[in-house]
């Protein structure tokens, strides 16, 4: 449960990170950050493991590089819903993808 929780914060901590790095990707603090970190978490487990699924064979032929464009679909949909979240460039998503794939490596394999 600690692990959970401290994911998730770790998760929060990146969002914020790839806001000030990524240019139209805004978070306006940390309250909106934890909400966003849980909403983004949310849509993964359900729609976008729907999504995954369905794009399977295109995943497989691009060697995973689409799951990219799922993650930021989904990071574009989490803005819909979180007040003090917002993407504003439409390459902001993907950068963003990349950049928290490779911070979220780092976060499971910290936590573990």
């Amino acid at each position: 449960m600690i692990g959970l929780l401290v994911q998730w914060l770790l998760s929060a901590v990146a969002l914020l990170v790839v806001s000030h790095f990524v240019h139209g990707f805004h978070i306006q603090g940390i309250g909106p950050a934890l909400i966003a970190s849980l909403v983004i978490g949310l849509l993964n487990a359900t729609f976008g493991r729907l999504l995954k699924l369905v794009t399977l064979p295109l995943s497989i032929f691009t060697l995973g590089l689409f799951l990219l464009v799922i993650n930021a679909l989904m990071l574009w949909v989490a803005s819909w819903f979180v007040a003090g979240f917002s993407i504003t460039s439409p390459l902001a998503p993907l950068v963003a993808a990349v950049i928290l794939a490779v911070l979220g490596m780092i976060i499971r394999t910290a936590t573990r």
